[in-house]
C-alpha cells in the first residue's frame, strides 16, 4: 500500500471537511459552493474553486477519494507537492473552462431563440423556473419554451460539483508517468495498460457528452469536465516531461 503524500493527504482532508458540512447543511452548501451556470444569479467566482471540493453524495466521495489516493500518491511523489498542486487545480480549472463552454454552446441558440419571440430574459428563468410555460403567451412562444425547456434544466439550472476533472488530471499524468502500469475497472477486472485505459475513458466520457449515452457513470455526471481535466492534465505533463521534470523536483 502507497504511503500517502503530504499534499494528497490535505486534499482528502478538505474535501472530507466539505462533504460534512455538506451533510449539515445541505441546502445552503450547495447553494454557495457548488458551480452554478455563470449567468444564473446563484453564480459566483468563488465557486470555480469551491466546487471542487463538493460531492453529489457517499459513493461519489468515495470513489474521487480512492482516485486520488490511488493516483495522487504516485503523481506526488513524482513531481513533488508544489507542481503537483498546480497541476491538480489546472486540471479542475480545465474541467471548469470545457463544461461550461459545452453549456453555452447548447444554451446561447436556444436563449437567441426565445429572445426573437419577444420574451424577456428575467420572463424566460421565472417560467422556466416555475414551469410556467403557458399563462398569456402566444403560441410561438410556448412552443419555443416547450422546446427550450430541456436545455434550461440541463445548462441554466445545472449545478457542477466534485473532484472529478481534477483526478482526471492526475490519472492523465500517472498515464503518462506509468504507461506500461495495468488498471482495471471494477465492473471489468480486465488489465489493461494505462497508455491505452486512460485514453479509453477520456474516449468515453466523450461520447458520453455528445449523445447522453452514460456507460460507466450516473447520467447526470458533467463528462466535458473529465475530459477538460485530463487535456489540461495530459498538456501540463508533456510540457514537463519535454523539459525533463524529474530534474528539477518542487516541494
Amino acid at each position: 500500500m502507497n504511503r500517502i503524500t503530504e499534499a494528497v493527504k490535505h486534499l482528502l482532508i478538505v474535501n472530507i471537511l466539505f462533504f460534512l458540512a455538506t451533510y449539515l447543511y445541505q441546502d445552503e452548501m450547495y447553494t454557495w459552493f457548488s458551480l452554478w451556470f455563470p449567468q444564473n444569479e446563484n453564480f459566483a467566482v468563488w465557486q470555480i474553486v469551491t466546487h471542487m471540493f463538493m460531492h453529489g453524495g457517499l459513493a461519489h466521495i468515495g470513489f474521487n477519494m480512492f482516485a486520488l489516493w490511488m493516483f495522487g500518491t504516485p503523481v506526488e511523489q513524482g513531481l513533488g507537492k508544489n507542481r503537483f498542486l498546480f497541476l491538480y487545480f489546472s486540471a479542475g480549472l480545465g474541467a471548469v473552462l470545457f463544461q461550461l463552454g459545452f453549456y453555452y454552446f447548447s444554451f446561447l441558440p436556444v436563449q437567441e431563440e426565445l429572445l426573437a419571440t419577444g420574451l424577456r430574459s428575467q420572463d424566460i428563468v421565472d417560467m422556466m423556473l416555475n414551469n410556467r410555460l403557458d399563462q398569456g403567451l402566444s403560441d410561438n412562444q410556448i412552443a419555443a419554451l416547450k422546446a427550450a425547456f430541456p436545455t434550461y434544466q440541463d445548462t441554466y439550472f445545472a449545478r457542477m460539483v466534485g473532484a472529478s476533472g481534477c483526478i482526471m488530471g492526475v490519472m492523465a499524468a500517472f498515464g503518462m508517468m506509468n504507461p506500461e502500469a495495468k488498471l482495471m475497472l471494477i465492473f471489468l477486472p480486465i488489465p489493461i495498460k494505462a497508455k491505452y485505459f486512460i485514453p479509453g475513458i477520456i474516449l468515453l466520457d466523450v461520447i458520453s457528452a455528445v449523445t447522453g449515452q452514460s456507460f460507466f457513470s450516473p447520467s447526470n455526471t458533467a463528462y466535458m469536465a473529465h475530459v477538460g481535466g485530463a487535456v489540461i492534465g495530459f498538456l501540463i505533463m508533456w510540457y514537463w516531461k519535454k523539459n525533463q521534470f524529474n530534474q528539477n523536483r518542487l516541494y
